[in-house]
């Protein structure tokens, strides 16, 4: 999975306030039940010295995604009195936090976001017309029919809350011939302009059918057909068939991550030292040579770090900073947060993988861009 979404959080130098709070809507009361996390998150940032201005932005951000219902969070950053960046979260944080300090704790937002699998979901209903049938003999059939299309696109898991445009229309099923050569093209072009990796359809099983016959033969491998067809109606601001693509793709890899954890278990086999465990993978960012950053789920990093104001600038120990020449540097208690503005600074990529199918050393492995041997 790319960093980029984490660009603007880097682009001003700290001190920088981060919060994560329960924001969902399945509740009595929503508005003031996030009210009063919020009160609580207030005043652990003040009394960490964040500036009035800087949690006046947070708070000003705060519930501001009511419109998405369901069980979901939200990810608040702010610097020096101005918001940073406001995420809608796909799951609730386990815990409230708020921290201040000269690194953003990106981590919970990162791991939210992956693995970042690319999909489209289509959804293919049969439906009558009746105003259309007015003047014709009872038991007249195919024009007063239509087909009504449902598509919409996004990157698991964030879409379940941030839907990407989603396409609505009906066209006579008569029609349907010709119309479904035009989607088989849009589709084709979205997926190549997206590397989507699944097509959802679901449906009246003769359009659903014949759309997956006019698709070209390389993508035939992408399509998944679902069993249950029925139309149900999706909640505000949530994904199209949130539930069915949670069973399909939770806990599944990409294919660029599957790729990258097989030439990962390839160097681990050649040079467990330079790949896995935090010595390693601190090594490895810090000079830049990582290409992936891959961390264990449920992470578990025990150890602080040292930091200094470049992404690189990355240690177990101070005094390797001080080696390297650098006057200003600290102790970074959040390790989470320096591994991933490292691996961000450096075009680092990340993997996220379940500690029972890939349990690595200290929950911290890298692939390297380059090996000595």
């Amino acid at each position: 999975m790319k960093l980029q979404f984490l660009t603007p959080l880097y682009a001003h130098p700290g001190p920088i306030a981060s919060a994560y709070l329960d924001t969902s809507r399945d509740r009595d009361d929503p508005d003031r039940a996030v009210e009063s996390r919020w009160r609580k998150l207030r005043r652990s940032l003040l009394a960490h010295d964040a500036e009035q201005a800087t949690v006046e932005a947070i708070a000003d951000a705060v519930g501001t995604d009511r419109e998405v219902a369901g069980p979901h969070g939200q990810a608040v950053f702010a610097a020096h009195g101005k918001l940073v960046l406001a995420e809608t979260l796909p799951e609730p944080p386990a815990r409230d936090t708020a921290l201040y300090g000269m690194l953003p704790d990106t981590l919970s937002l990162a791991l939210q976001h992956a693995p970042d699998i690319p999909y489209t979901v289509v959804i293919l209903h049969r439906v009558h017309v009746p105003e259309r049938t007015a003047g014709r003999p009872a038991g007249h059939g195919g024009p007063d029919e239509e087909l009504e299309i449902d598509s919409e696109s996004g990157r698991w898991p964030t879409s379940r809350v941030a839907p990407g445009a989603r396409s609505h229309r009906r066209i006579p099923v008569d029609g349907w011939p010709e119309a479904v050569e035009r989607l088989v093209g849009e589709l084709v072009t979205e997926m190549d302009a997206a590397g989507t990796e699944m097509v959802v359809v679901a449906g009246d099983p003769w359009a659903v059918n014949s759309l997956m016959r006019a698709a070209p033969s390389r993508l035939h491998g992408a399509f998944v057909k679902l069993k249950d067809g029925q139309h149900r109606r999706r909640e505000p601001g949530r994904a199209l068939l949130e539930e069915e693509l949670a069973i399909l793709l939770d806990g599944r890899l990409s294919e660029r991550d599957r790729h990258q954890v097989d030439t990962f278990l390839a160097q681990r086999a050649r040079h467990p030292e330079y790949v896995e465990g935090c010595a390693a993978g601190v090594a490895a960012l810090q000079r830049g040579q990582a290409q992936t950053l891959i961390l264990s789920r449920p992470v578990r990093l025990h150890r602080h770090l040292w930091v200094g104001a470049a992404p690189v600038h990355l240690a177990l120990t101070g005094e390797e900073l001080s080696a390297f020449g650098l006057h200003y540097y600290w102790e970074e208690p959040a390790p989470g947060a320096a591994l991933i503005r490292a691996a961000a600074g450096t075009q680092a990529e990340l993997i996220c993988v379940p500690d029972e199918e890939l349990p690595i050393e200290d929950g911290v492995a890298v692939v390297l861009r380059y090996t000595g041997s």
